[in-house]
């Protein structure tokens, strides 16, 4: 048995459609990203990226298709099924499903997220950002978790937070207010807050937006020592083609809402149609 066919698809999206009225944001998108992988989705803007992300976790019901997690169906639309059904005169529950779980619990399913513009709780410590985020696998709220209310759990929760804290390189600046923080740190504490999570599968949506050159250098470093350390699976959308070609296992490319090409680094580098959705086709004179 090839390699291949030894790796285990932690995410599975299959014919996934996305459409707001008259607008296909997402047309029948397929891909797969495999344990331990750090797979791209790249594409021009407006090619559909972040609305994938947002169907992968729950924030849009898809019009179309099936996304599934370590082969559990997590969201699930078959409309035209109805049809079908109709044509063939059989239940119409037998051919058209729908599953649709909400973020919060996809993200108790062991897959966690960043936003393209940071979302920190700005005037809350460092530590306090991390602390919430252990909150999801916490039986205590979050009130009682920002404000310590809460006997053995909330302690262990606080000893978790400081020790990842240390993991990722912020234990120096945990009472500092978030917003306080240089850029390049306010998107690690992001990510570190995600960590609390305890993620499987990690998506990071343009982490290295308004990072400069060092920043970004130091990021591809990061991206590739967590994922390591916390043993994960990384979907990551990205403008920086240097990032990406530096971190990156295979890459998927989007162009209005379509997928163009799929392939490791160097074959996207030198794939035509990729150059032409980037740059535009010339016309000639």
């Amino acid at each position: 048995m090839s390699e291949a066919a030894n790796r285990e698809h932690v995410l599975e999206v299959e014919h996934v459609t996305m459409q707001f009225g008259g607008v296909v944001a997402v047309n029948d998108l397929s891909l797969h990203v495999d344990k331990g992988e750090i797979v791209a989705l790249i594409g021009p803007n407006g090619a559909g990226k972040t609305t994938a992300f947002n169907v992968i976790t729950g924030v849009y019901a898809q019009t179309n298709g099936r996304v599934s997690f370590c082969g559990e169906t997590l969201t699930e639309n078959h409309p035209t099924g109805k049809a079908l059904a109709s044509y063939l005169g059989e239940d119409a529950g037998k051919f058209s499903q729908t599953i649709l779980k909400t973020p919060d619990a996809i993200t108790k399913k062991g897959i966690a997220r960043t936003f393209q513009n940071i979302r920190l709780f700005k005037s809350l410590s460092v530590f306090d950002n991390v602390l919430i985020g252990f909150h999801m696998r916490s039986k205590a709220n979050v009130f009682s978790a920002v404000f310590h209310l809460n006997g053995a759990e909330e302690k262990a929760n606080r000893e978790k937070t400081l020790e990842l804290l240390k993991m990722v390189g912020l234990d120096d600046v945990k009472d500092e207010v978030a917003s306080s923080l240089p850029y390049g740190k306010q998107r690690r504490l992001e990510i570190a807050r995600a960590l609390a999570t305890d993620p499987k599968f990690l998506l990071l949506d343009e982490p290295a937006a308004g990072m400069n050159p060092q920043e970004t250098i130091e990021l591809a470093s990061f991206i590739r020592e967590i994922k390591e350390k916390f043993g994960l699976t990384v979907l990551v959308i990205e403008h920086h083609m240097d990032l990406v070609m530096e971190i990156s296992d295979r890459i998927y490319v989007l162009d209005f809402g379509k997928l163009i090409a799929q392939g490791t680094p160097d074959e996207i580098q030198n794939n035509n149609r990729v150059i032409e959705a980037y740059l535009g086709v010339q016309e000639d004179e």
